[in-house]
């Protein structure tokens, strides 16, 4: 059984990345609308991210106003925590 790919990227370092896109709409510039872009990518640098918004600027007719980031590695080390006594019941 193989391990999925996003597992792999987890594996990797990569965490849940999730992005809340403000742009102005084209026809009305006034008005913003939201997008909300998710997948998994690298902290601090964020390159999928960056690759997307690159994407978006190049060929989409809607300029970005703001973008809001949120990350968390799901996989990281676990915390251990000392145990002062341990009680049998039998």
């Amino acid at each position: 059984m193989k391990a999925s790919p996003q597992f792999r990227r987890q594996l990797e370092g990569y965490g849940l990345t999730t992005a809340e896109i403000l742009y102005r709409m084209p026809d009305h510039p006034s008005l913003l609308q939201s997008y909300v872009w998710q997948d998994y990518d690298l902290f601090p640098e964020f390159p999928t991210l960056r690759k997307f918004l690159g994407f978006w600027a190049r060929t989409l007719d809607g300029p970005l106003f703001r973008v809001t980031v949120g990350h968390n590695r799901l996989i990281r080390p676990a915390e251990l925590k000392a145990i002062g006594a341990e009680f049998r019941l039998n």
